[in-house]
């Protein structure tokens, strides 16, 4: 199927092949639904993700499940303090037999990387994986590499061990569509994870739900599900009260807006519709919004500004 099939036809003959997707990736991550819905959700709008907490609450295995069940080339890379940009995207090197410099390509060379523990490694060698997600490209000695599509990087960070780590600037986490935090699970996804099986055994055995063809069709779908001018008002006014919310010493920009409205597409149409409602604005506001604000005093909670901003603002 073509790029451009209507959306009608991409919802009637792939979203249950998106059910199907979403009902593995929560038999791997148990207990976070709303959680795995916003990750899809990401992946479909064509973002990248930032998942914030701490070690063994299930980043990599919802990443390794994605990969498994989305059918789609998987690469890990542990970000430490003397990493270097070439060792992510790669490396132009003279071989004698040809007399000729041959690219070598990094792990930034496939569909799903799983950056961890980005805020580890040097600001020149995050700002160079940045730059490769925003540009979908790699430029090295005057060369042009594009990068693989679907193109989809999960960047973890610990919030808690901080030592020997490089804040990411709010530039650069302007470059992530969602952050989210996975939290602990539940008693019962615990008891249910102790008792089960290794979930890396698991993940080994899972199949692909969705073709890589059809991923990008409805990725591209997304981009037709309808918006009204009301819920466009909705966004716009949320955008104007962040900027003059009590507490908030930088609002949102334009761009934070867009991506906003652009997710709040590809979650109508992981729900089966082909219309975005203000539900769907306010089901990913904190996770598109709190990590681009920046807040007068360090102690306020980004995430309870923005619900305080939901509260303020009014659907029509």
């Amino acid at each position: 199927m073509s790029a451009n099939a209507s959306t009608s036809i991409l919802t009637d003959l792939h979203h249950q092949a998106l059910l199907d997707a979403k009902t593995q990736i929560n038999s791997m991550v148990l207990g976070k639904s709303h959680e795995v819905s916003l990750a899809m959700t990401c992946l479909l709008a064509g973002g990248h993700l930032l998942i914030e907490d701490l070690p063994g609450l299930g980043k990599t295995t919802l990443a390794r499940t994605m990969a498994a069940t989305l059918g789609l080339e998987f690469q890990r890379s542990q970000f430490t303090a003397d990493l270097l940009p070439s060792d992510i995207l790669g490396v132009s090197i003279f071989e004698q037999a040809t007399h000729e410099f041959r690219f070598h390509p990094g792990p930034v060379f496939t569909q799903l990387l799983l950056a961890d523990e980005i805020n580890r490694a040097p600001p020149r060698t995050q700002s160079a994986l940045l730059e490769a997600m925003a540009e979908q490209q790699v430029s090295i000695d005057g060369h042009t590499h594009k990068l693989p599509q679907p193109f989809f990087v999960i960047a973890t960070q610990n919030p808690v061990d901080l030592a020997g780590t490089f804040a990411l600037p709010d530039s650069q986490l302007d470059r992530f569509l969602l952050r989210l935090k996975l939290g602990y699970p539940d008693t019962n996804a615990e008891r249910e994870m102790l008792s089960g099986d290794d979930r890396r055994h698991l993940i080994a055995q899972l199949s692909p739900k969705i073709s890589q063809q059809q991923l990008l069709s409805i990725q591209h779908a997304v981009t037709e599900v309808h918006a009204s001018a009301a819920l466009i008002n909705y966004v716009q006014a949320l955008m104007a009260e962040s900027r003059r919310h009590k507490g908030i010493r930088v609002g949102l920009s334009p761009r934070a807006g867009l991506s906003l409205l652009h997710g709040a597409k590809a979650y109508a149409l992981l729900e089966g519709r082909r219309h975005t409602l203000p539900t769907d604005v306010q089901t990913l506001f904190v996770a598109v919004a709190a990590h681009r604000l920046v807040p007068e005093a360090e102690a306020d909670s980004r995430e309870t500004l923005c619900q305080s901003i939901l509260t303020s603002v009014a659907v029509d």
